[in-house]
């Protein structure tokens, strides 16, 4: 019974320890945030995240706990930790173990409440985000281009940040990050990991050891860009159809208007000629149509998956 009433003790003294730290720095924070005079929006902010952190760590620094750790014991832990929830990301699903101890140890955990803005379009992009729980909204206006807009939803499985994979893959690329194609926020609490530029420079370079059509394929598929681009590549394809088949009713309409012509000769010749001139007309205006209309949307670029590097 000593022993018992000894832990409960050991226990409680434990939890109000934490309980006391956490009520320490809400008031740093409220302090902090009536001195700078943050807006009433800000602070409820700064308490929703980080009243959804403490539920979700309890106040303890897991990174702090796991980096003081032996790297043999380090690397168990993380993989003990990560490892179900990258299998479960179809870009990392086929990897062998190996390749997915180097990636677990280096993944981050990341937390975002509700309205956190992940990234900004046009932004450098310093991190790819693996979402694990929770949905994000990615949007793009192509650069701010008028009369663009393209959305989307990211959940579970799915990634952002494909910028920064193809800058990592790029052996000519500079010491400057991407831009970020996408703005993308939090619509719900999420959980995910994340691989910061100079981690994702060593992941990328694994990639290389793993079949690249298989790979090429998965990033296509499950990228917002390339889905973005097929889109509206079909898209395009689907009006120069349908102004092929306007021409062609056009043409068909003024050719049965002049065999059915009783006017005399040079009336119907007139009326050729003119026919003639309106089609090379429609033909010069529809070759100087802007190339927008015809793909909004740059092909991205591919990329390099390849063996050899």
């Amino acid at each position: 019974m000593a022993m018992l009433i000894g832990n409960i003790q050991t226990y409680l003294q434990s939890l109000t320890v934490r309980l006391e730290e956490m009520r320490v720095k809400r008031r740093d924070s409220e302090q902090w945030m009536h001195h700078r005079l943050l807006p009433q929006e800000l602070r409820d902010r700064v308490r929703r995240y980080d009243q959804y952190k403490w539920l979700n760590t309890h106040g303890v620094d897991e990174e702090q706990l796991v980096q003081n750790l032996p790297k043999d014991l380090r690397r168990d832990i993380k993989r003990h930790l990560c490892l179900g929830l990258v299998r479960r990301v179809p870009l990392f699903a086929n990897m062998d173990d190996r390749l997915l101890d180097a990636i677990c140890e280096r993944l981050k955990p990341s937390l975002c409440t509700e309205n956190i803005y992940i990234i900004r379009e046009g932004d450098p992009v310093d991190q790819m985000l693996f979402i694990i729980r929770g949905s994000l909204e990615s949007v793009t206006t192509d650069g701010g281009r008028t009369g663009f807009y393209n959305r989307s939803l990211l959940e579970e499985g799915d990634f952002c940040g494909e910028e920064l994979l193809t800058w990592a893959l790029d052996p000519k690329a500079g010491a400057s990050l991407p831009s970020s194609t996408r703005t993308v926020k939090a619509l719900a609490e999420v959980e995910a990991f994340a691989l910061h530029a100079e981690e994702l420079k060593f992941v990328a370079s694994q990639f290389r050891r793993m079949h690249s059509k298989q790979v090429q394929h998965t990033f296509r598929f499950y990228s917002q860009q390339w889905r973005t681009w097929a889109a509206t590549y079909i898209q395009a394809a689907w009006r120069r159809h349908l102004k092929r088949r306007a021409a062609e009713q056009r043409r068909r309409e003024e050719d049965d208007e002049d065999a059915g012509s009783s006017s005399l000769r040079t009336t119907i010749l007139v009326s050729r000629f003119a026919a003639n001139a309106l089609r090379g007309v429609r033909r010069q205006s529809s070759r100087r149509a802007p190339p927008e209309l015809l793909m909004p949307v740059p092909k991205p670029r591919e990329p390099d998956f390849a063996d050899d590097y």
